[in-house]
């Protein structure tokens, strides 16, 4: 897999989860120019 196909790819799951959050936030950790995780932390408002 190319790094443009890795990027995409990354790219797309940060949309998808930035489309399915409602409350929270989103961590994008980034080593030596590369995503290497990605966290989400959701808060459910009552």
């Amino acid at each position: 897999m190319s790094d443009n196909q890795k990027k995409e790819e990354y790219l797309e799951l940060i949309r998808k989860i930035l489309d399915e959050i409602q409350f929270g936030s989103v961590t994008i950790v980034i080593q030596n120019g590369k995503i290497m995780q990605v966290e989400k932390e959701e808060k459910i408002r009552l």
